[in-house]
């Protein structure tokens, strides 16, 4: 990868080292340019005209993102974010009394409590998958636990908030469609930085955000929905853009999966999110993966330096999502002290309440977690590793 043209697109490396892209990376500037460009042309043109002129270009997102991770474009919902994504996926689906959901021990807290709030309303069912020797997802566990009629959902994070393994989500996808079982693949870590593609994993959704590896905007998301599936299902709520109104008496929803958007969006963050889409395809997100595993690793082997650090990842194919823990200091410490340095050092602290189910498993209250992207350093890194250490003697 040219390093240099990505640290050179990325204003904000020179006053900061940002290891938190697992929250939100760095923007580049040509998506900087095309968000400010278009707020610019609301304000001189209004919102409705300037959102008109720029038609073909919003029409563009979808392909873009199609492009990405291997779909059709008519697949694709562009929506404020991944939580109201996963969100108009998971409550449109006709889930009933006994229905049994299937997810994992590194399940996020944002998605589990929908499992419960449904268990108490239309009384499913949530059971665990438990995890195979190196922390992953056991795949003759999940083909067992399959057996059982009453599962009617696969729901689980491709790459947890709290680090942990890359789920393997092509045998997942090809165990839950062998037993005709619907899968929900949360891939907000993964798009941007692991290569994608739907037909490969199988997975019937997939819902991302813009804001992490993609390097996009906040506020913005998207949901993949496989067509059969997408004619099943009825948005758990409408508007004039999901739907037509044909009569006083009758509506029509459309057909393709922006039923299960609404009528009104950020038009110059929804740009945003087809210019970073556009940027990490020039890029190529397999050499992307490539350099984001190596700066990984060479992170985890710098942290075995500090000998105030526990390693904490699991899994045989790990993230760029390294988290670890300090003898001497709390998470938030280390991120404060990090912030502190004279060049500022970007990480963040994952709490047991994020990824509950896996964090009480190991017996974790917080872990700090400093994300990589292709965009930094070795240098960076050995900066972290120094202040690491100076932390250690404080």
């Amino acid at each position: 990868m040219n390093v240099e043209q990505l640290r050179a697109d990325t204003p904000g490396v020179e006053h900061l080292i940002h290891f938190n892209n697992a929250g939100a990376a760095l923007m580049p500037e040509p998506v900087v340019q095309v968000i400010t460009g278009h707020l610019q042309q609301e304000a001189r043109l209004g919102g409705y005209e300037a959102a008109a002129q720029c038609a073909a270009e919003l029409e563009n997102v979808y392909a873009a993102i199609g492009r990405l991770i291997n779909a059709r474009p008519n697949e694709i919902a562009v929506v404020e974010n991944a939580t109201r994504a996963w969100d108009m996926a998971f409550y449109s689906l006709a889930l009933k009394p006994g229905d049994t959901v299937l997810t994992s021990m590194t399940e996020y807290a944002g998605n589990y409590i929908p499992y419960l709030q449904l268990r108490q309303q239309r009384g499913i069912e949530i059971r665990i998958i438990p995890n195979d020797e190196h922390g992953q997802v056991c795949l003759a566990a999940l083909a067992t636990l399959l057996e059982d009629e009453r599962v009617a959902l696969v729901s689980l994070p491709m790459i947890a908030t709290n680090g942990g393994p890359v789920q393997p989500v092509e045998q997942i996808g090809a165990l839950a469609r062998a037993a005709g079982v619907l899968f929900l693949l949360d891939a907000c870590q993964g798009v941007g930085q692991v290569p994608i593609d739907v037909q490969k994993i199988g997975c019937h959704m997939l819902t991302a955000t813009s804001r992490k590896y993609l390097r996009g905007p906040r506020g913005m998301g998207f949901l993949y929905i496989e067509p059969s599936l997408c004619q099943r299902l009825e948005p758990v709520f409408l508007d004039l853009h999901a739907a037509s109104l044909l009569t006083a008496d009758s509506f029509k929803i459309r057909t393709d999966a922006r039923r299960f958007e609404n009528w009104e969006c950020n038009v110059a963050a929804k740009l945003g999110l087809g210019a970073a889409t556009e940027y990490a395809l020039a890029q190529g997100i397999e050499p992307m993966w490539q350099r984001i595993q190596h700066l990984a690793g060479y992170l985890r082997h710098r942290l075995t330096e500090v000998t105030a650090i526990t390693p904490q990842d699991l899994g045989p194919v790990k993230s760029g999502i390294v988290t670890f823990s300090h003898r001497y200091s709390s998470a938030p410490q280390v991120q404060q002290w990090l912030a502190t340095q004279p060049k500022r050092i970007n990480v963040s602290t994952s709490n047991a309440g994020s990824t509950l189910l896996d964090m009480q498993h190991r017996g974790l209250r917080e872990v700090s977690r400093a994300s990589v992207h292709a965009y930094n350093t070795e240098a960076e890194i050995d900066s972290l590793i120094d202040a690491l250490i100076r932390l250690s003697h404080a």
